[in-house]
């Protein structure tokens, strides 16, 4: 499986971005997909995610202001960002994990499970 993320760029606070990341190779429909973001200098932290049935969960960070979903025909995992924040600025990264690693509502927010990744694409909010 390949991973590519698109989308990022520069925006003002309180601004939208909209993260796209396409699978190619094989199909992602049952696999769990997940958004991870690493700032300079931190850890790479979960953002969120979704089953293959289409159960999401978020990180509290973000929570209210992003929403993650799935197009299992077009092999795509959108990230729609709303209200950015500074603190959101981060390199994004898409990423896949086997079903087995997800419950019926979440997948696993631990980075060492995911099995695929993207290339990351930077997110930049400015003042």
């Amino acid at each position: 499986v390949q991973l590519q993320a698109s989308g990022g760029g520069l925006v003002q606070a309180g601004g939208s971005l909209r993260l796209s990341c396409a699978a190619s190779g094989r199909t992602v429909s049952s696999y769990g997909l997940g958004w991870f973001r690493q700032a300079p200098g931190k850890e790479r932290e979960f953002v969120a995610s979704v089953t293959y049935r289409g159960n999401t969960a978020y990180s509290d960070s973000v929570k209210g202001r992003f929403t993650i979903s799935r197009d299992n025909a077009k092999n795509t995992v959108p990230l729609q960002m709303n209200s950015l924040k500074l603190e959101d600025t981060a390199v994004y990264y898409c990423a896949a994990i086997r079903g087995f690693y997800c419950s019926v509502y979440e997948c696993s927010r631990d980075p060492a499970l995911y099995e695929y990744w993207g290339q990351g694409t930077q997110v930049t909010v400015s003042s």
